[in-house]
């Protein structure tokens, strides 16, 4: 893996060197839009509207547009005026429970591995979070923008988990109104409950694939070979009448998979010894 970023962990008077490794790759397939008569790929520039020509990358700055219209341009000589410790240190703001961190404020992922003389250091620091089952609030400059991060443990090293600020998670009142005074039957809860209990497993991700993007790289994989693409035939699913219907037909169609399950006899025998 290619280092990201230099930088040190600092919290009091303690500085860790470190260097940051992205964590994940997004996979995607990738397209290209084509003129369709000639199969060229179609050029993107960037044209100045009032200069009506092409602009070169030398010619482009940044601009902040303040007012409608109206701009500021920032250079990298303002870029460099921020103080040098605070783009290049993870500055350890507070210390808190790993589980009190809700995810819908976790952005982007990035792993840490010790810089040069560092190793000892950020050995103690990981090893005394993981004792005590804490994470870490931060602040750090990635990409000219300061973010709040998660420092947390992952495996045997750290991990840095990008976060929005609370101003940026758009709050629930934004959601269209829905009645929330539905009355929910015990019947139906029982029911529910054990649909989720048939379907509760330990989470593995080795066994969760793409298969959107499975199934598009084999059609294109059949383009490329002159093969007409198969086209699977779509299950078809019954209208939801009822649903106390539903959830007994879905408790019964999931009772095989539940039993199949590694532990789900462990499970049922601790579970009727509580009663």
């Amino acid at each position: 893996m290619r280092s990201l970023w230099k930088g040190s962990i600092s919290f009091g008077l303690v500085n860790i060197p470190v260097r940051l490794f992205a964590a994940t790759e997004k996979k995607n397939v990738r397209f290209r839009y084509l003129h369709e008569p000639c199969r060229t790929p179609v050029e993107y520039r960037k044209v100045c509207p009032t200069c009506n020509k092409e602009v070169p990358m030398d010619e482009i700055v940044k601009g902040y547009e303040f007012e409608k219209g109206r701009f500021v341009v920032i250079d990298e000589s303002d870029f460099a005026r921020i103080p040098a410790e605070t783009t290049k240190s993870i500055a350890i703001v507070d210390f808190v429970h790993r589980e009190e961190v809700d995810p819908i404020y976790y952005d982007r992922s990035y792993y840490l591995a010790p810089g040069e003389t560092g190793e000892k250091a950020f050995q103690l620091l990981l090893q005394s979070m993981a004792g005590a089952a804490m994470a870490a609030i931060v602040r750090v400059v990635l990409r000219s923008r300061q973010a709040l991060g998660v420092l947390r443990v992952y495996g045997d090293s750290l991990a840095l988990e990008t976060m929005f600020y609370p101003d940026e998670v758009r709050p629930l009142t934004g959601l269209p109104h829905w009645n929330r005074e539905h009355r929910i039957a015990e019947n139906e809860l029982q029911m529910a409950r054990q649909l989720i209990e048939n379907l509760t497993a330990p989470f593995s991700p080795e066994k969760y694939t793409d298969e959107y993007r499975k199934a598009l790289l084999e059609i294109i994989e059949g383009k490329i070979k002159g093969e007409e693409p198969f086209i699977a035939p779509q299950a078809e699913r019954g209208e939801v009448i009822d649903l106390v219907e539903a959830l007994k037909a879905s408790v019964e169609a999931t009772r095989g998979a539940a039993r199949e399950k590694p532990g789900a006899a462990k499970r049922k025998k601790a579970g009727s010894g509580s009663r």
